[in-house]
């Protein structure tokens, strides 16, 4: 820790951080943690789906409170005033699949309104609408795509570590299709997950996933199955690796031969096995594949693969030469494409089984490009490409494939950049804070989930409502 970092992290330079408007980040809910509030559930005309998907989540909801003039009291200059929960409000789950008309928006504010001020630390304002690109008419069109910039401005103004998120439902969703989802974002593994859209289509034909279960129970959907995690060694994989394994899964943990020692003592610590391969080699699919056979047995297949592996080598474009660009874009992409070529094959001997889950790791770099990472971003914008193209290749089997997009997470590689950097890139989100690798690990975990079949080709970003960006 630096001299600055030092007097910064002080008791008086947080009293003076705080004086300067830089008050202590919330401490956020993480885990399977449901939130301590009541969950409220507006179901606006032509909704039901939230209402059937909380039922089968077995969760009880309170109806909210409206601000309409005849339920608005008056402060003591007789002003009206938003109606006052007695009880903070744990979530706010907001079913607008069917809106249509712009008039129609002011029920939402009436819902929204009252809950802004009085969310519990850490509660959750979901909203489902129905995906703006399947609706008919130029004004429910117009409408769908308000919801979205409407949740994004939520996002920002809500306080104590609050989020808000937008599912876009395609026709034929119902509550064996949203659960997991509505789960994932009611409970803390959603901590970091903030202003952001996806979207939910009916499971394919063939995914024999069994839906959600209760939300907040001590799940462990991945009991019996096996997850593979690339650069699992250190940082970010092993979180992945930790929180797969906790929810039951096998791991099988890859590594670069030089990171052999802490590779092992991964893999040990989850009663997993350690594979230690250059990613990039021509048959690294095919390694992988025969390793799980040997290790696991000659019918055992691969539930998961988690694309963790991941280099930097940063510089200005203008002194990126084509050995550091090359090795970029083959880690971080290349290697991926090849990967998954050989491994969905069904006839091979460990490979992806028949309702798999393929996760990518994509970058807000790539998302919306970064200085001096002209290679890094191509490379992560490349994986939102690639998920998309194989949802898309593989429509015709229960094969899912998705990425997450983190942004500011702290891990020993961001803990070497200067303070003041550091604390500005922490701060420039709605949430006031870096990530930690668990809220990575999080979402891949409810992307791979055997009830998130209806989640497929979509990227969504861990970054605390980063600015940058959509």
């Amino acid at each position: 820790m630096g001299a600055l970092e030092s007097i910064l992290t002080s008791p008086l330079g947080r009293r003076a951080a705080a004086r300067a408007g830089l008050a202590e980040p919330p401490v956020l809910r993480r885990g399977r943690v449901l939130p301590e509030g009541p969950v409220l559930l507006a179901d606006l005309p032509g909704g039901g789906v939230a209402r059937a998907t909380l039922a089968a989540l077995g969760l009880p909801v309170a109806e909210p409170l409206l601000d309409l003039p005849e339920n608005r009291a008056a402060d003591e200059r007789g002003r009206p005033q938003p109606p006052r929960y007695e009880l903070r409000p744990g979530a706010l789950v907001i079913d607008a699949t069917g809106i249509r008309e712009v008039a129609q928006l002011e029920l939402l504010r009436q819902v929204l309104r009252p809950v802004m001020k009085r969310l519990a630390d850490s509660g959750r304002v979901i909203l489902l609408a129905t995906d703006a690109a399947t609706v008919d008419g130029v004004e429910a069109r117009a409408v769908a795509q308000a919801m979205d910039g409407l949740m994004r401005t939520v996002g920002k103004e809500l306080r104590g570590g609050a989020t808000a998120n937008l599912l876009w439902l395609a026709g034929g969703v119902g509550a064996d299709d949203v659960g997991s989802t509505l789960a994932f974002l009611l409970e803390g593994r959603s901590a970091f997950v903030s202003g952001q859209a996806w979207r939910i289509r009916p499971r394919k034909p063939g995914d024999r996933a069994a839906p959600s279960g209760p939300a907040g129970a001590s799940a462990r959907p991945f009991e019996g199955r096996i997850v593979v995690v690339t650069g699992a060694a250190r940082g970010i994989g092993a979180a992945i690796a930790r929180t797969f394994r906790r929810d039951g899964a096998e791991i099988v943990a890859v590594d670069m031969p030089a990171a052999g020692e802490s590779l092992a003592a991964v893999a040990n610590g989850l009663r997993g096995s350690a594979l230690q391969l250059d990613i990039t080699v021509p048959d690294a699919g095919a390694r992988i594949a025969a390793h799980v056979a040997r290790v696991h047995g000659s019918d055992a297949k691969i539930w998961a693969i988690v694309h963790n592996a991941g280099i930097t080598r940063d510089t200005m474009l203008a002194n990126l030469d084509e050995r550091r660009w090359a090795s970029v874009l083959d880690v971080n992409l290349a290697a991926e494409m090849r990967i998954n070529a050989t491994l969905v094959d069904a006839a091979l001997a460990g490979g992806l089984a028949e309702n798999a889950r393929i996760v990518g790791i994509a970058s807000t770099s790539g998302w919306a490009g970064n200085k001096g990472q002209a290679n890094y971003a191509a490379s992560k914008a490349g994986v939102m490409g690639l998920v998309r193209a194989e949802a898309d290749a593989l429509a015709g089997r229960p094969i899912t494939a998705n990425a997450v997009a983190p942004g500011f997470i702290e891990t020993d590689m961001t803990a070497a950049i200067p303070f003041v950097q550091r604390e500005i890139f922490r701060r420039t989100n709605s949430l006031a804070q870096g990530g930690q690798p668990v809220d990575v690990a999080e979402t891949l975990a409810y992307l791979c989930d055997p009830a998130s079949g209806g989640v497929d080709g979509q990227v969504i970003r861990v970054c605390g409502q980063n600015i940058i960006g959509a």
